[in-house]
């Protein structure tokens, strides 16, 4: 989905800073970006940690004057019942989808309120509003995001920041490989094989919450595919 709205932006006119774990997978996004027009530069980084992720932050100042919007999108979902006691995938699931935001957050909000302007984009999910089969700790790590996003929103209104929480439904990415569990990860990807939409999607849902004009804040956004019951 990253890599979608990256697309997405960069044709509609922003210079994207893109980062993630994999520097080969970036760097090749960045070169596509470049050239078909685009402005774009790939940074490496664990959203983990919190040295790396200021790093990102800092690099966009310094290359290019300002930061208008962070997108805290890096996230996995192990999927798995409680039963089945896998205590690493939860504490990977924290530290990935809850504290990879509050680094985010925490890289951003020094330049932003010092500018007084701009946007924090997080992603949560359908999932941070229901719990399902397996997805205890993942929706519980999306609550969380839900919960800080909206805490972030009250404290930053005298800064003229927005804050925008995305909440996906089914949508077809590689997500789903970070289910261990063979018998959750199969049922999962024979529903989203089934239901789920294009990462563009996503793009243009975070393209729209962008686009509104500085006195609009859009919140949050919760979109499914039209065929999803859950």
């Amino acid at each position: 989905m990253g890599e979608a709205a990256a697309k997405h932006l960069a044709t509609l006119g922003a210079t994207v800073v893109l980062g993630a774990r994999r520097a080969d997978k970036i760097e090749q996004l960045a070169k596509d970006i470049q050239e078909t027009g685009g402005k774009a530069l790939a940074v490496t980084v664990d959203v983990t940690n919190l040295k790396q992720v200021k790093n990102l932050v800092d690099t966009a100042v310094q290359q290019f004057g300002r930061v208008d919007v962070i997108l805290n999108n890096a996230g996995i979902m192990p999927l798995s019942p409680m039963d089945r006691i896998n205590v690493d995938e939860w504490n990977t699931m924290i530290d990935v989808n809850i504290k990879g935001v509050l680094n985010g957050i925490a890289a951003v909000l020094p330049y932003m309120k010092a500018q007084k302007s701009g946007q924090i984009i997080n992603t949560s999910s359908v999932a941070g509003h229901k719990v399902f089969n397996g997805s205890a700790v993942y929706s519980a790590t999306k609550y969380a995001v839900r919960a800080l996003t909206e805490g972030l929103r009250m404290e930053v209104k005298s800064h003229n920041i927005r804050t925008t929480i995305v909440c996906p439904g089914a949508v077809k990415t590689e997500l789903l490989e970070h289910i261990s569990e063979a018998d959750i990860q199969q049922a999962n990807k024979d529903y989203v094989g089934e239901v789920g939409i294009s990462p563009d999607s996503f793009a243009r849902v975070v393209a729209f919450a962008i686009s509104q004009p500085e006195d609009v804040d859009i919140n949050e956004v919760i979109f499914r595919p039209t065929a999803q019951e859950l």
